[in-house]
């Protein structure tokens, strides 16, 4: 057998040439020094009739020693009929794989697969849940190593703090990034796809809203209100009042979606619940409300900015707290509890009492057909006339309502 001839002495008195060149420590193992004074070492041997080479590392992060273990270890791979370099090379592979298989990883290469089809407020609430619900007991796992009792571990601490449709949701982007990971070769089994139902339910209860024997002393009160706080918060409710809209649809209205032309407010699909646009007719007082705001905001995108950031909406809390505050927080003696959702069942209760047509009391309150085939031919502006004389008369009853004291 050859001695040996590499020592570190010798490598580190090695210097670059103006071509690259090799120094042999036996065996097929050399030391490449490169013409930029990087140095190299090299496995030159014969597979298969042809004649390859294996990278062993860079001196000095691979040591003279550690480049004859691993010599050593190529030419065992040779005698067992494996070639060194397909077996590094596959070796690699599977660490990218198992790498990109755990769950933190396939959970943000979902997200950002499935981003572009969500609104901004939707991505970031799905981001936070993962993160604050999920990463910190899933996240290092690979996705094959996740059981279904793994998950249900994560769904019970949820539901213990009482946030069942945050555990309901939570189970829902699991089961979708374990599908994602079937879909792209990552995994064979979804863990979660067989824990439907798993989440526990919650006793439906409706959002408190106003009887319509209260109707008359709230809208007097909510009259006083400019004396007791931010008359922009006054306005807001009473728009609320006049329109039914959700408290989003309103809180996030901007200037450019009103059309006092035609007297009309579009709110845009973007931001409606069901992703369709919503025409929103404007009664006289609606109109006389708008026109009451235009100095307090016009300057800005919003209709209702924060007072704190501008650029942003004022909170439901603010509309919530206002109306707290008149004593309808369900404490006060003969006053019900009232929150701004709550109006659109006062709205809808009232307008089908007096015998208006219920299917355009459903359009206005925008609510998705459930009827596959006449949801498709459901739109925007159906039922518009009937609705605008509606509008109308619900303002009109709130005014005869409010001098009824």
């Amino acid at each position: 057998m050859a001695a040996l001839k590499l020592t570190d002495t010798a490598i580190k008195a090695s210097r670059p040439a103006e071509r690259d060149y090799k120094i042999s420590d036996g065996g097929g193992l050399n030391l490449l020094i490169k013409k930029n004074g990087t140095k190299c070492w090299r496995y030159s041997y014969r597979f298969a009739s042809k004649q390859k080479t294996l990278a062993l590392g860079v001196y000095p992060e691979v040591s003279l020693r550690e480049a004859r273990e691993s010599h050593v270890d190529a030419k065992a791979q040779l005698r067992a009929g494996v070639d060194p370099s397909l077996a590094k090379k596959q070796s690699r592979e599977q660490e990218c794989i198992d790498q990109s298989s755990v769950f933190r990883v396939l959970a943000r290469e979902w997200w950002e697969n499935q981003r572009g089809t969500w609104t901004e407020d939707h991505a970031a609430r799905v981001k936070r849940r993962l993160v604050a619900d999920v990463f910190p007991h899933l996240g290092d796992r690979p996705i094959t190593e996740i059981s279904p009792p793994d998950i249900i571990g994560v769904i019970r601490r949820i539901e213990e703090r009482g946030a069942l449709d945050v555990a309901q949701r939570v189970l829902q982007d699991i089961g979708r990034i374990g599908r994602f990971a079937d879909q792209t070769g990552r995994a064979t089994l979804n863990p979660a796809s067989d824990l439907s139902g798993i989440v526990r339910s919650r006793k439906t209860s409706h959002r408190p809203s106003l009887p319509s024997a209260e109707l008359p002393e709230f809208l007097n009160t909510l009259e006083g209100y400019d004396t007791q706080g931010r008359l922009l918060t006054k306005l807001a409710i009473k728009l609320l009042i006049l329109t039914f809209v959700r408290s989003g649809e309103l809180r996030g209205a901007e200037w450019s979606e009103f059309d006092l032309q035609e007297n009309i407010w579009r709110i845009p699909a973007i931001r409606m619940k069901m992703r369709t646009e919503h025409i929103v007719p404007l009664s006289s007082q609606a109109l006389d409300v708008i026109q009451q705001i235009r100095p307090i905001t016009s300057q800005y995108d919003l209709v209702f900015p924060s007072e704190r950031q501008r650029t942003k909406c004022m909170s439901d809390n603010t509309m919530r707290r206002a109306i707290f505050k008149l004593g309808y927080d369900g404490h006060t003696l003969g006053r019900s509890k009232v929150v701004p959702h709550g109006f659109r069942a006062t709205a809808s209760s009232i307008l089908n009492e007096q015998g208006f047509n219920p299917d355009a009391i459903e359009r206005q309150l925008a609510h998705q057909e459930r009827n596959g085939v006449r949801a498709a031919y459901t739109h925007h502006a159906r039922y518009l006339e009937e609705r605008t004389e509606m509008m109308q008369w619900w303002a009109d009853y709130l005014d005869e309502q409010r001098n009824t004291l």
